[in-house]
């Protein structure tokens, strides 16, 4: 993993709302110091799938050319989390 800014790369928040999405709800949780996730433990792969589900687009098929390789942005892990959607 990379270095970056020193954001935290083990457990992070998001905020989103709009259509198909349970409003008031929350999901997951991290350890009692908030370093790593706990509960619900997710990957950028599934966030990814979801929102992809969300405007539509089977993330199964979305599909680039990488180095002679026909790739998934979701990689094969990613799967949509039903428990956030509506």
């Amino acid at each position: 993993l990379g270095t970056g800014r020193d954001h935290n790369q083990y457990g992070f928040s998001v905020w989103m709302a709009g259509g198909g999405l349970k409003g008031g709800s929350s999901y997951g949780s991290t350890d009692v110091y908030g370093w790593k996730a706990a509960e619900n433990i997710t990957t950028w792969h599934d966030f990814h799938a979801t929102i992809l589900h969300l405007l539509g687009i089977d993330h199964e098929e979305l599909t680039f050319y990488h180095n002679g390789i026909e790739r998934r942005l979701t990689n094969v892990h990613g799967e949509v989390i039903d428990a956030i959607l509506s």
